[in-house]
């Protein structure tokens, strides 16, 4: 199974947009989004996508009555689990915390296969040795978002494999799209 993982999107639409269309292209059958996604309708994009969002909300919360609200209508694509996930797909078990260093002490536990988080808006990849003896990856996709100087990025997985692919959608896409709706 392969999934799309991003986070602190901070309302930036199209990059969000851009970045789960590759995704589905890709063969993606979820997304997860490690926090900062601020504003619940900018979720609304990915409606026509059909896939489950798995989201948490980080420090850039934004109305989280309205993001229960959206997750909860009916047909919904959206799972909202607060402040952080502990959830099951194509067999893993995978946390979705939004601060690194809570994902690092998450993946110490060896409880999970895959803990993802965001925040710092730097992408990493890493395997952990756990207290099981096992391995737990630590998979942090940047900022989807682009905030400042940060490249806009995210994360394809492969859960069969376990594999860890960066993917970049360029930020000018966000100023195109811009341009246009105000022209």
């Amino acid at each position: 199974m392969k999934v799309c993982i991003l986070s602190d999107s901070h309302d930036h639409i199209p990059l969000l947009d851009a970045a789960v269309a590759d995704a589905k292209a890709s063969g993606a059958e979820a997304v997860l989004h490690a926090g900062d996604l601020v504003a619940p309708s900018t979720l609304h994009c990915l409606e026509k996508y059909g896939l489950p969002v798995h989201v948490i909300h980080g420090n850039n919360t934004g109305d989280m009555h309205a993001l229960t609200r959206l997750s909860h209508k009916p047909g919904s694509i959206v799972r909202y689990h607060g402040m952080d996930a502990g959830i099951e797909l194509g067999g893993r078990t995978i946390f979705i915390v939004h601060y690194p260093h809570y994902a690092h002490a998450m993946a110490a536990t060896g409880d999970w296969d895959l803990v993802c988080c965001g925040h710092s808006h730097k992408v990493e990849i890493a395997e952990h040795n756990n207290c099981k003896g096992g391995i737990t990856w630590v998979v942090n996709p940047g900022t989807i978002g682009g905030v400042g100087s940060a490249p806009a990025t995210w994360i394809l997985g492969d859960l069969d494999n376990m594999t860890f692919e960066v993917r970049e959608v360029p930020k000018s896409l966000e100023y195109r799209d811009r341009v246009t709706a105000n022209a």
